[in-house]
């Protein structure tokens, strides 16, 4: 698959967030950010029907200092080997590609593919659901991770001591994706890789629902998560900015969720709420 490339030039850390999050609501499937300037990358064929309105947007918070290019065709896994190194996740959760040593005792991993499907831990907002889905106790549940991606959540649950995790995911290459890494960590058996949205679970039940995706897919799939789960199920999203935590509390108390944490990471937030939760609490990363 070809690949175009929207380089856009900033040195503004808290921008080039912002457009991250705004821009995964358009189809861009990954992105890279350095110092100065942020990458983000789209099936060039899925590049014509949203530029007009990704071009407004850059506009509109004043990156005026951009290009589209056609990247060349490459081995994107060579690439991509190449450019990862392992995400530690507070010392204790550890994420690899093949090629990188084992972790050691004590640390739990998760084994990445090399492949272009976006949730390889290096965001904050993987780090973030990553350390959640630690802490908020799936241990004999069954859950759903809703826009799996690679399915890093997913199998992290799973060693968690998750009993079975459905992994759901709109994109082809995230779901093949998903399905070979939990090959890859041992755990085939317990992670049902899916095709589709959230309606492809219609009419299942969840002890814990994992939704790391972008604020505006959290708001309108809220009342759908919220039915999935059992009373007394564990809710985690992320993949939204620490201003936006208001609108998505607001959005789960709506459902009938309460908010139990809010988490922080350079200027990423994700909470933790549940049917039938407790107060709320705050940690500041």
């Amino acid at each position: 698959m070809q690949y175009a490339e929207l380089q856009i030039f900033t040195a503004d850390t808290e921008l080039s967030d912002i457009l991250v999050a705004e821009l995964a609501e358009y189809p861009f499937e990954s992105f890279v950010q350095e110092p100065a300037s942020l990458t983000a990358y789209i099936p060039a064929g899925s590049l014509s029907a949203c530029r007009p309105a990704v071009e407004a947007l850059l506009d509109r918070y004043g990156a005026r200092e951009r290009r589209f290019v056609l990247s060349e065709e490459r081995d994107w896994n060579a690439a991509w080997e190449a450019g990862f190194t392992p995400v530690e996740v507070e010392g204790r959760i550890r994420i690899r590609a093949p090629h990188h040593d084992p972790s050691p005792e004590g640390v739990t991993e998760v084994i990445v593919l090399p492949r272009m499907a976006f949730g390889t831990g290096h965001h904050a907002t993987t780090c973030l659901m990553a350390g959640l889905t630690a802490d908020m106790g799936v241990a004999g549940r069954r859950g759903l991770d809703l826009g799996s991606g690679t399915g890093v959540l997913a199998i992290l649950a799973v060693k968690c001591g998750a009993a079975h995790v459905d992994a759901v995911d709109t994109d082809e290459w995230a779901e093949r994706n998903c399905r070979e890494n939990a090959a890859a960590n041992g755990v085939a058996d317990r992670v049902d890789s899916l095709l589709g949205d959230i309606g492809r679970v219609a009419g299942r039940r969840y002890g814990f629902v994992l939704a790391n995706i972008n604020r505006n897919v959290l708001v309108a799939c809220m009342p759908a998560m919220a039915e999935a789960l059992v009373p007394g199920g564990l809710l985690a999203l992320s993949g939204f900015l620490e201003q936006d935590v208001p609108l998505v509390v607001g959005k789960a108390m709506e459902a009938g969720l309460k908010h139990r944490e809010t988490r922080v990471r350079e200027g990423w937030a994700a909470l933790l709420l549940t049917k039938g939760g407790e107060a709320p609490g705050v940690e500041e990363l």
